[in-house]
């Protein structure tokens, strides 16, 4: 198979083979019409819409609930008419701040996520051409997917596989040598519907209830 000439790594010495897979690769992204993430249908449909969406979703996924997280990029967008990494990387930091506190505010912590977001748009904007599907879209395999997820303001390990693990089961991003970053453990990219949420959401609360034990 044409795969079987890729190194574990998905390194590939011939230049032609390379060009191919990477034409099956992209041919086989898809799209879904929505990830069920918040409960809210205009805000499950922008997360698959819209790439930018995404990924301020899983930047403000942290020390609130997926559906707070991921509800997110909806509000900011309604609040600002717009989801445009350049206009909002070059936003007055105090203003975007505001957006972020006005009741009821967009996150936990509004200002730490203002700014997280705000470098988040501004790496976008200045790194990818304002257009953050080249991500993903650009990657040259796994490695390369998981580094440019991982130089991203915010974007830690755990956040970054959880990603990976998105684009591959819901998009279809699966760059050679995927299965090498992809985890092999549960996350956002198993769920598929409200129920599959509820269950994730069920086994991260036991989970966490197993390792305080553990600690006591």
């Amino acid at each position: 198979m044409l795969a079987s000439a890729f190194a574990s790594d998905g390194g590939c010495a011939d230049p032609l083979l390379r060009d191919v897979w990477h034409a099956v690769y992209h041919g086989a992204m898809t799209k879904p019409d929505s990830l069920p993430f918040t409960g809210d249908a205009e805000a499950d449909r922008l997360l698959a819409d819209d790439p930018l969406a995404l990924l301020i979703g899983f930047a403000l996924d942290q020390q609130v609930t997926v559906q707070k997280a991921f509800s997110g990029p909806a509000e900011l967008k309604r609040r600002l008419g717009h989801l445009d990494a350049a206009r909002i990387a070059a936003m007055d930091p105090t203003e975007l701040d505001v957006v972020f506190r006005t009741p009821p505010a967009l996150h936990r912590f509004p200002g730490s996520m203002a700014g997280k977001t705000q470098a988040l748009c501004a790496a976008i904007a200045t790194d990818y051409g304002n257009d953050a599907a080249r991500v993903w879209t650009e990657a040259a395999d796994g490695r390369d997917l998981e580094a440019r997820l991982r130089g991203l303001p915010g974007f830690g390990e755990m956040k970054t596989k959880a990603v990976i693990a998105v684009l591959g089961k819901r998009f279809g991003v699966r760059p050679p040598g995927y299965d090498e970053v992809a985890p092999t453990w549960p996350t956002l990219g198993d769920v598929d519907s409200a129920e599959a949420l509820a269950a994730y959401q069920a086994g991260k609360r036991a989970k966490k209830a197993a390792d305080r034990a553990a600690k006591a």
